[in-house]
């Protein structure tokens, strides 16, 4: 058999890499839809590769949450530390969170399975750090402490009501150019 028609034996998977996968399946279809068998075969594996490195789905999908939970405190938080201005550093968030699809879609999936328990506890450590975020930085952009947590809660529901109603109602459908002016709307409106 000629070099380039040969199949190689794919790597062992790593818990990792099962983690990222059900997060790929709850960003496209929700939590209920992380089931063993069929990331096995989305992965190009057998179920005992699985069971290796989990007991159950429950503790994958704990630790897609995990590694969900993991990768906004490096991908969001982390990149934020470069402003040390507070104004500059809500619209570098703006910015940020504005144009990452993926963690939008994980997000709300988890919001339609609140009632799980492995998800509800997740979701009310990131929603509470991103409102004690929220709030801290509207506190350092100089607004008292009881505004600058109504502003926090403010520019979170503007958030969560703005996913709700794309990924779930499909609405606003906005293009491109709408959709920088919608962002710039809302940084004008909640960044004192």
């Amino acid at each position: 058999m000629p070099a380039a028609a040969k199949t190689e034996r794919p790597m062992r998977l790593s818990a990792e890499d099962w983690a990222n996968a059900a997060l790929d399946v709850i960003a496209d279809d929700g939590v209920a839809a992380v089931a063993v068998e069929p990331l096995a075969r989305r992965l190009g594996v057998t179920k005992g590769s699985f069971y290796w490195h989990f007991p159950s789905r429950e503790a994958l999908l704990a630790a897609a949450l995990d590694r969900w939970e993991a990768m906004e405190q490096e991908t969001v938080f982390g990149k934020l530390d470069a402003f040390p201005e507070p104004r500059e550093r809500l619209k570098a968030l703006f910015q940020l969170v504005a144009h990452e699809l993926k963690p939008h879609k994980i997000y709300s999936e988890l919001l339609k399975a609140l009632d799980h328990p492995v998800v509800q506890p997740v979701l009310a450590r990131v929603s509470q750090r991103r409102m004690d975020y929220l709030a801290a930085s509207f506190r350092q952009a100089g607004m008292p402490r009881l505004e600058a947590i109504n502003r926090a809660r403010l520019t979170y529901a503007a958030y969560v009501g703005f996913l709700q109603l794309s990924l779930q109602l499909g609405q606003p459908r906005l293009n491109h150019d709408e959709f920088e002016a919608y962002v710039t709307h809302v940084m004008d409106a909640l960044i004192p």
